[in-house]
């Protein structure tokens, strides 16, 4: 918008770089360009303003496909002001010489002017092509479509508007209606996520059942060498078993052997000491038999003293001395 200053008698303009000034006098073109600043009477000055930067128009446009279908299109079209002054003849652009405002609404005559250009378009677009089509197949052909005929409109350039495209935002249908069309794209997913749920599931049993396998092989092999080991403990305990028992036997045969040399030399020795006490006997004998009764019957009266107990005290009777002497006589008279 332009800023507007007073002054006594007279009033001054500048406008905005993005601004195109249209100044009147008497009918007749006095200034018009972008960006200017001047002096001007207010009472004999008419003053428009024309945006020269580019603009955008949201609009929705509604059509009826080539099925009888109700679609709705979300177009965004792109335009501008090329030629001011003739805009400023076509539209009323006209600003106020008190505060630079519109006295008018141009935007809102361009926004319907374009609007139902658009609309237009878009129905005779979506006109030729079924609701599928018209959903499946993307909004560049529309756009296409829609920018080429509003770049062609005759009523647009005699505005002095150029539009520079047509974006289309979607393309959607009543909200039951595209559910429908969405149903088959949602089962092939769906079928295709539980494709790929039941590969993954298989291929984590495969794995499971590998991994089981594996542990499977390794108990087996486990067990195997776990018997082997039986085997071999007992092969050893078996060896070391008869090691034992052969080394016993040996132990026993050489201890029965020792015995029995023990027995034997014993049983020499005896019978050796037995000869040697019956030659004794023999020689003691023979000896004793040349010496006198009296002297063996000392002997053996010592040979009796000596084993016989300790004797504390011994009362000779006078029975006891007749007796022996009495004997002592006999055995003298006998000799």
């Amino acid at each position: 918008m332009a800023t507007i200053t007073h002054y006594p008698f007279v009033r001054h303009l500048r406008a905005a770089p993005t601004s195109h000034i249209v100044q009147l006098h008497d009918g007749r073109v006095r200034r018009s360009g972008a960006g200017l600043a001047f002096y001007f009477r207010p009472l004999t000055a008419v003053l428009s303003e024309v945006p020269l930067d580019d603009r955008e128009l949201p609009l929705v446009a509604h059509a009826r496909t080539a099925d009888l279908q109700e679609v709705t299109a979300e177009v965004t079209v792109s335009y501008r002001f090329t030629d001011p002054e003739l805009a400023a003849t076509r539209l009323d652009l006209s600003i106020s010489p008190r505060n630079g405002a519109w006295t008018g609404t141009p935007l809102e005559q361009v926004a319907h002017l374009l609007g139902e250009l658009t609309a237009g378009h878009v129905m005779d677009a979506l006109a030729g092509v079924t609701l599928r089509e018209a959903i499946s197949s993307g909004t560049g052909p529309l756009r296409e479509r829609v920018t080429a005929a509003l770049l062609a409109d005759d009523r647009v350039h005699a505005t002095g508007i150029t539009v520079l495209g047509a974006r289309i935002r979607s393309v959607r249908a009543d909200a039951d209606l595209e559910r429908a069309l969405q149903t088959p794209a949602r089962e092939a997913a769906q079928s295709e996520a539980d494709r790929s749920t039941y590969e993954r599931r298989a291929l984590a049993v495969e794995r499971e059942r590998a991994i089981a396998e594996n542990e499977l092989s390794n108990r087996i092999e486990l067990a195997g060498r776990e018997q082997q080991l039986v085997l071999q403990e007992g092969t050893n305990a078996r060896a070391r078993a008869e090691e034992a028992a052969a080394a016993g036997l040996i132990e026993t045969r050489a201890a029965a052997e020792r015995r029995g040399l023990t027995a034997t030399a014993d049983a020499d020795a005896t019978r050796q000491r037995g000869l040697a006490e019956a030659d004794a006997q023999r020689a003691l004998l023979t000896a004793q038999a040349e010496v006198p009764q009296e002297v063996l019957m000392a002997l053996a009266l010592k040979e009796l003293a000596a084993n016989l107990p300790q004797v504390g005290q011994l009362t000779v009777t006078p029975d006891l001395l007749t007796g022996a002497l009495a004997a002592l006589t006999t055995r003298k008279e006998g000799e």
